[in-house]
């Protein structure tokens, strides 16, 4: 028999075409959403009273290291330089597989605890299969829906080994993951490669080639010092291996021309935005996509250096471009602007529908409609810190904050409800994350005392 859920009387924003409902009712069947309307009666459906809450399409945090999550604000003062110095270099290399899986568990639950329902999970601290494995069964015991994107790690070559920049991505390792993983519902597979930034040009097109013949998205880091391969992206281009399949992350370097180009050819970007202004990247992307009609989706990227959730990420992206875009117009005006330049459903889009977008996944998640998969988020708005509500998708992006997430779904389950997560012993599991960090930062001599965190 189906399961029916109705979640009455909230205020929908949908980001759909249907438009939101200042006050109305959503019914999941299953795992999908079956209507939305002002009021709907169901027989025999578990109906759960809305009222007072702002229903939304559930977070996608388009680009996160998850495997740093035993290592919380250990980054949080270092540049990008002292981040590939200490982090790759260093702290990385003592991870287990057992570490990998206590991380990936706990920041997967922490983002379904702060809204998030898709996770792309950037993984490249994995040297072995095992170290694979156990991110991926950490993802699928979450409960959150994941896209895994199976990088490689980078540390410094010792002598007379070849350096990570010339190691072509195993694809051996990728067939081995899809096909162990074939058919999941809550589960995708994809390539954190190196790109032509990282890596040799031979490097690049073999990578890039391995996610066309097996039909994946390629992720890749762009920015972030002097490129490995000035003129790899023209290669590419010329070869035909551009298309919608590529994601660049972070996107810095690139000139106005060849984004441009990308847009055209249909490639996504997805901003760090908080991060890219901590550690030194430069500022985000999202005013020169805007120029060019396209827009960002957005990720945390590293929890060794910052908060978890996605409305802060929005809140910051959104600041930051409105004050570049309100500095230029001083420069050119000589004033402050009659209107701003973006709005915060734009805002509210970057962590929804272009998330879902950047996964190619949008015909599934990123909106609430009737068809789609059942991920959404219940914000309480009668608290002191949102009421008054005259615009709900404003109150999301400005007023809310990690204590009004009363309730997160996904798929038709409910991972969260009424402020709790549902089904997890929490205790042992920030335990083994504490020693986990701890036996990390000790192999390597690291610690606060020695100002090496400084």
């Amino acid at each position: 028999m189906a399961q029916r859920t109705l979640i009455r009387g909230a205020s929908i924003v949908t980001m759909d075409a249907q438009g939101d409902l200042p006050a109305g009712d959503l019914l999941v069947v299953d795992d999908t959403i079956e209507a939305i309307a002002p009021r709907l009666s169901v027989d025999g459906a578990r109906v759960v009273d809305a009222t007072g809450c702002i229903l939304v399409p559930g977070f996608v945090n388009a680009h996160m290291h998850t495997w740093q999550t035993a290592l919380r604000g250990v980054a949080a003062n270092w540049t990008l330089l002292q981040y590939f110095r200490h982090m790759h270099a260093g702290l990385a290399t003592v991870f287990g597989p057992e570490d990998l899986r206590i991380a990936t568990l706990a920041g997967a639950l922490n983002q379904l605890n702060c809204g998030t329902t898709t996770l792309v999970d950037w993984c490249h601290n994995n040297p072995t299969p095992a170290h694979s494995d156990a991110a991926v069964d950490a993802l699928l015991a979450s409960g959150i829906r994941a896209a895994f994107f199976h990088g490689t790690p980078k540390p410094d070559p010792q002598p007379g080994q070849v350096p990570f920049w010339e190691v072509p991505h195993p694809r051996a390792e990728v067939e081995r993951l899809l096909k162990a993983h074939q058919g999941r519902p809550l589960l995708s597979v994809h390539a954190a490669v190196l790109g032509p930034h990282y890596s040799t040009l031979e490097v690049a097109v073999h990578d890039f080639r391995m996610a066309r013949d097996l039909g994946l998205i390629a992720s890749l880091h762009q920015g972030g010092g002097a490129p490995r391969t000035p003129e790899g992206w023209a290669h590419l281009e010329a070869l035909g291996l551009l298309g919608e399949q590529i994601n660049i992350v972070h996107g810095h370097a690139l000139s106005d021309e060849q984004l441009k180009r990308f847009c055209g050819l249909g490639m996504s970007f997805s901003a760090a935005a908080e991060n890219e202004m901590t550690q030194g990247h430069g500022h985000p992307l999202t005013g020169r996509l805007r120029a060019l009609g396209h827009a960002p989706s957005l990720g945390v990227d590293l929890e060794s250096v910052l908060g978890g959730d996605m409305i802060g990420q929005a809140r910051i992206a959104l600041g930051m471009q409105r004050s570049l875009d309100n500095e230029a117009h001083r420069a050119a005006h000589g004033g402050i602007p009659d209107t701003t330049s973006i709005t915060t459903r734009e805002a509210l889009a970057w962590i929804t529908v272009e998330g879902a977008r950047m996964l190619r996944q949008l015909h599934r998640i990123g909106t609430l409609a009737p068809g789609k998969q059942a991920d959404l988020v219940l914000i309480r708005a009668d608290g002191l810190n949102m009421q008054p509500v005259h615009d709900p998708v404003s109150a999301v992006v400005f007023q809310a904050t990690l204590a009004n997430i009363d309730s997160v779904m996904v798929a038709g389950q409910w991972r969260k409800r009424a402020g709790q997560l549902v089904g997890v012993d929490l205790p042992p599991l920030l335990a083994a994350l504490r020693a986990s960090g701890e036996k990390i930062i000790r192999a390597m001599g690291m610690g606060a005392s020695n100002g090496v965190f400084a």
